[in-house]
């Protein structure tokens, strides 16, 4: 029997295909990046499961996180939105997605990439962490602490430090797979 993390609900594939190919699993792509900045965000308040069962919503809804499109919303789709009943249906939560959208492209001229921004953060390297158990993973960190404060001085929104760090989590900034479950590095066959 594989051994994953005591987070996953067992009897839910969408959770255990999540786990087992997403989480902790690094990633450099600048939309994807961007989805999950706005999923976590999304999630505030809330648990993980909601927004995963609601994330292909949140992709047709959201022109699947193409920034550049986000920016030009009207407030009629802003309103169709809020109508929306796919996504969570929070005014402050979906108005950040366009602010975010906005900020995410100032970042991406300035720096070349938003992928490049934001895995500065980590100097470049997924932190690899070795739990042994759930209640040891900490909910944030002074990294997180730091990238919540800088990207909210250069105009995201929904970017406490609880929510970088669970964005940073799910990007493979870090990654908190306890120790014995198969998804560890630890448990990952050496490559020839």
């Amino acid at each position: 029997m594989i051994k994953r993390c005591a987070w996953v609900k067992e009897s839910e594939p969408l959770y255990r295909e999540y786990h087992d190919n997403e989480w902790g699993v690094p990633v450099y792509d600048d939309r994807i990046l961007f989805e999950m900045l706005c999923l976590e965000g999304a999630q505030a308040g809330l648990s993980w499961w909601t927004i995963l069962q609601k994330r292909e919503n949140y992709r047709k809804a959201f022109d699947h996180f193409d920034a550049e499109k986000i920016v030009h919303y009207t407030d009629e789709k802003l309103q169709s939105l809020l109508n929306n009943q796919g996504i969570v249906r929070n005014k402050l939560k979906i108005q950040s997605v366009v602010t975010n959208a906005k900020t995410f492209l100032t970042i991406q001229k300035e720096y070349g990439s938003f992928s490049g921004y934001i895995w500065n953060f980590v100097d470049n390297n997924p932190i690899v962490n070795r739990w042994e158990t759930v209640q040891e993973v900490p909910v944030s960190n002074e990294i997180s602490d730091h990238m919540s404060k800088k990207l909210k001085k250069d105009g995201f929104s929904f970017v406490g430090s609880t929510i970088c760090y669970s964005f940073m989590q799910a990007v493979g900034m870090v990654n908190d797979h306890t120790l014995d479950c198969f998804c560890h590095p630890s448990h990952q066959k050496a490559q020839p």
